[in-house]
């Protein structure tokens, strides 16, 4: 990639590190906010199209499904437990609405965290980034 390519305008840059969290939650490069940050579902592009930003050397790994899975259980909690507190309601069909929503707001919850975890290790400068001054990261490919 050109080398021109990689400039970015500093007007571009997050201001904020809640600006640059929104943008990774939103799935957008928390770099220039241009581009999709992930070309699958968890899968994140190689390299910013627009600033050049190398997100394949972030390490998000296990972190993304901790925030999913804390975050789901706090919602679910009142839910389980309003519904345990039926007597109307069969456990079996209980036990089904509470898998169907646990699982509903994982799949929806996953993906912003891993957004937000990889836009939190570039704003910290954290596995190879270069953080948020603006700088890409010498050396990698």
């Amino acid at each position: 990639m050109p080398s021109d390519a990689l400039q970015i305008d500093p007007a571009m840059l997050p201001r904020s590190l809640s600006g640059a969290l929104m943008r990774g939650i939103k799935g957008k490069c928390p770099r220039c906010g241009g581009t999709h940050l992930f070309r699958k579902l968890l899968k994140p592009i190689d390299r910013c199209r627009m600033c050049g930003q190398n997100w394949s050397i972030h390490s998000a790994d296990d972190f993304p499904p901790y925030i999913a899975i804390l975050l789901t259980g706090h919602l679910m909690a009142p839910v389980i437990i309003t519904l345990g507190q039926s007597e109307a309601l069969p456990q079996w069909a209980m036990m089904t609405i509470v898998l169907a929503m646990a699982l509903a707001l994982l799949a929806a919850i996953l993906q912003p965290a891993k957004g937000g975890v990889i836009a939190l290790q570039w704003w910290l400068g954290l596995q190879g980034f270069a953080g948020h001054s603006g700088k890409v990261e010498a050396g990698v490919s």
